[in-house]
C-alpha cells in the first residue's frame, strides 16, 4: 500500500470519521423491513467480505489469496475471533438497545488489560486497575437494572462476546508477536487478511441459521451499506491510522462510537436510552476516558524525556 504523508491532526480527524462510520450500525438496523437475527449477520458479513476481497486484491494483488490460504494458525485463530465479534454484534442489536450494545462493547480495553495481566503477565498501572473497577461497576449496574427484562439482558450477554473475543484476539496476537521477536529469524505473519477471514467465517456460519432468507431488496441495500461503509472502509482506515496514532489515542477516539451511535439511534429511530444505561454508560466512559488520557499523557512525558538533550 502506498503511504501518503499524513499530519497528526489529519489522522485524528480521520479517526473521528472512522468512529462515525462504525456508529451507524444501530440506526440502520432499526430501519430493516424483514431481515432478522442471523440473516442480518449473514448479509452484513457477506458484503463486508466482498468489499474486503476487492480492496485487498487491489492493494496487494492476486497474491493476497495465496497469503490467506497459507496463513499460520495464529492468523486463522484471529479470523475466528473477528467472526465471533461480527456475529455477536449484529445478533445483539436485534435483542437489545443500541445503547446497551455500544456501552457493553466499550469495556473491551479493560477486559484486554485484564487478560494481558493474567496470561501475559503485564503489569497494570494503578489508573488501569481503577478504570477496571469503575467500568465493572457501570456494567454491573446495567445488568442489575436489566435483570427484570430477560430479552434485554440476553442481548447484553450476547454483546459481551464481542469484547471477550476482542480481548482474546489481542492477547493472542501480543503473545505471537513476542514469540516472533524472540525467534528473530521467523517472519512475522501477515495479519491484514484476518478481518477478511473473519467476515467469510461469519457469513458461512450464519447462512444455515439465517435460512430461509427473507431480506427484501431494501434490507439488502442497507446491509450492503453496513458491510462496506460501516465495516470494510473503517477497518482499512484503522490499519493505516495505527501507523500514525498512538494506541491510547485510537482507543480514546474510538469511544466516540458510543456517543455517535446512541445519538443516531435516538434521533433516527426514536430509541431513547434508559436511565440505567445512561448511568452505567457514564461510569464506563468516565473510566475509559480517564485511563486513556492518563496513558496518553504518560506516553508524551516519556517521549519528551527521551528527546531532551
Amino acid at each position: 500500500m502506498r503511504h501518503l504523508a499524513m499530519t497528526h491532526s489529519r489522522a485524528v480527524v480521520l479517526m473521528i470519521f472512522v468512529s462515525l462510520l462504525w456508529s451507524i450500525a444501530g440506526v440502520v438496523t432499526r430501519h430493516l423491513d424483514s431481515a432478522r437475527s442471523f440473516e442480518v449477520t449473514f448479509w452484513r458479513s457477506f458484503f463486508n467480505a466482498l468489499a474486503l476481497a476487492v480492496a485487498l486484491t487491489a492493494i496487494r494483488g492476486p497474491g493476497i489469496w495465496r497469503s490467506v490460504f497459507r496463513s499460520t494458525r495464529v492468523v486463522w485463530f484471529s479470523g475466528v475471533c473477528w467472526a465471533v465479534m461480527f456475529t455477536s454484534f449484529m445478533v445483539a442489536l436485534t435483542l437489545t438497545t443500541v445503547a446497551n450494545v455500544l456501552v457493553t462493547m466499550a469495556i473491551s480495553p479493560l477486559i484486554t488489560a485484564l487478560f494481558a495481566y493474567f496470561f501475559l503477565h503485564h503489569k497494570l498501572p494503578a489508573r488501569t486497575w481503577a478504570a477496571i473497577v469503575v467500568g465493572g461497576l457501570g456494567i454491573a449496574w446495567m445488568y442489575g437494572q436489566q435483570a427484570a427484562g430477560s430479552a434485554s439482558l440476553v442481548g447484553t450477554l450476547v454483546t459481551l462476546l464481542v469484547p471477550l473475543a476482542s480481548a482474546i484476539n489481542f492477547t493472542t496476537l501480543q503473545h505471537a508477536g513476542h514469540h516472533q521477536r524472540v525467534l528473530a529469524d521467523t517472519p512475522a505473519p501477515d495479519m491484514l487478511p484476518t478481518v477478511l477471514i473473519g467476515a467469510l467465517i461469519s457469513a458461512l456460519v450464519s447462512l444455515p441459521l439465517a435460512y430461509p432468507l427473507q431480506a427484501s431488496a431494501h434490507d439488502q441495500g442497507l446491509l450492503a451499506l453496513l458491510g462496506v461503509v460501516q465495516l470494510a472502509v473503517p477497518c482499512l482506515l484503522v490499519v493505516r491510522l495505527s501507523q500514525q496514532l498512538a494506541a491510547p489515542e485510537i482507543a480514546l477516539l474510538s469511544l466516540l462510537e458510543v456517543i455517535f451511535g446512541v445519538t443516531w439511534a435516538w434521533l433516527g429511530a426514536g430509541e431513547q436510552p434508559s436511565s440505567s444505561t445512561l448511568t452505567g454508560g457514564a461510569l464506563v466512559l468516565a473510566a475509559l476516558v480517564s485511563n486513556e488520557l492518563l496513558a496518553l499523557h504518560s506516553r508524551r512525558a516519556i517521549d519528551r524525556l527521551g528527546a531532551a538533550p
